[in-house]
């Protein structure tokens, strides 16, 4: 298997405090302030820079083999012509920027099921993470084809996909989980808490939380609507993740007047850092003391003493909780925006009458009056 070279990366320039991004032309280092501290900003920079020089010296011409056509060129075609397109454009350009040090001087040919292993051995993040990524790799891969830049597709082998987890927040671990993100840094804790009050009490996922505009929030009735919209509040057309559009629970209410009253404006995001949109809250705390977390979430987490919590585990303990206090199956499906058999695979054990009238049956009780 051909050994991946750094290739195009961002490091951290002291001197200036900002990521920097590094790349060569014809084995010559060139150098690029992103003008952001953000190193997830900063990898969104250098995947729109390399597709800009891509572009500038690219041609596409007639269909070519996949053994003629460099990886980087189809990702660098996905992601200015169909990622644009997708509910969470920023979300391509951060696989991007991982997937182009390893596979940006391979073919499309080269890839294969020991490439695919090599990079996740590569990557050494969670299985999770590198699906993700390759899955963006697939999509690139199939765009090219479905254009008819290369003459037939190829397949990316995915890692095979982890066990779903039951974790889910008693309400001591919630408090806890509230009471670090109010004890953050003093710009985090004017956002953080109102996300994890969101992801609780609505259930929404991090997307559809952290692209929540004011628009969407009705305090006077009470109601709240995550479908997609535009920057003009404009509703935009349903995708396969489908969002909710729900009463807003008492608790959550008194939260979201707060919020209200310092909102950046009324066409602003609800959860904003001063006004900007936040495009990643971060993710789990793995328990490493030496570690400060991922992200501000992860972060609290480490304080809350909370391992392995994602803000998705927030969406799941809302379900949990729902079913616990005996909301049918079918009305948590429907605040979730779940399938009812999704709902049932979830929740159904939490809920206080699971299997009651299998228990019935061996005393004679079931069905009678």
């Amino acid at each position: 298997m051909p050994r991946p070279n750094r290739g195009a990366h961002i490091y951290w320039n002291r001197e200036k405090g900002l990521y920097y991004a590094r790349w060569y032309e014809q084995g010559r280092p060139f150098k690029r302030s992103t003008g952001t501290t953000d190193s997830r900003e900063a990898q969104a920079f250098l995947a729109r820079l390399i597709a800009d020089q891509q572009r500038a010296t690219g041609n596409r011409g007639g269909p070519r083999d996949p053994s003629d056509i460099l990886i980087s060129e189809v990702l660098d075609l996905y992601l200015t012509e169909q990622a644009p397109e997708q509910e969470d454009s920023a979300r391509s350009a951060y696989a991007v920027s991982a997937l182009l040090p390893f596979w940006q001087t391979l073919t499309v040919g080269q890839i294969t099921r020991e490439t695919c292993r090599g990079y996740g051995r590569y990557r050494q993040r969670a299985v999770s993470t590198v699906r993700r990524e390759l899955t963006t790799l697939r999509a690139a891969v199939n765009y090219a084809h479905g254009e008819g830049v290369i003459t037939r597709p190829v397949t990316v082998h995915m890692p095979q996909a982890p066990k779903g987890k039951e974790r889910w927040l008693t309400r001591f671990e919630a408090a806890q989980l509230l009471n670090a993100a109010r004890h953050a840094r003093s710009d985090v804790r004017l956002y953080l808490p109102l996300f994890i009050k969101l992801a609780l009490y609505s259930g929404a996922r991090k997307e559809a939380i952290l692209s929540l505009r004011w628009p969407q929030v009705k305090l006077k009735s009470g109601r709240i609507n995550f479908a997609r919209v535009d920057d003009e509040g404009n509703i935009l057309p349903e995708t396969s993740k489908k969002r909710a559009h729900n009463h807003i629970p008492t608790r959550l209410l008194s939260a979201l007047r707060c919020a209200y009253k310092r909102r950046d404006s009324d066409l602003g995001f609800v959860v904003h850092d001063k006004g900007k949109q936040i495009l990643d809250i971060g993710g789990a705390w793995k328990g490493d003391p030496t570690s400060r977390g991922d992200g501000s979430f992860g972060s609290a987490c480490k304080r809350a003493g909370l391992v392995d919590v994602t803000p998705h585990t927030l969406r799941h303990t809302c379900g949990t909780w729902l079913a616990q206090a005996g909301v049918p199956l079918h009305e948590i499906g429907g605040f979730l925006g779940h399938t009812d058999e999704r709902t049932t695979r979830l929740y159904a054990h939490h809920h206080p009458d699971h299997q009651k009238n299998v228990a019935d049956a061996f005393t004679g009780r079931r069905g009678r009056k």
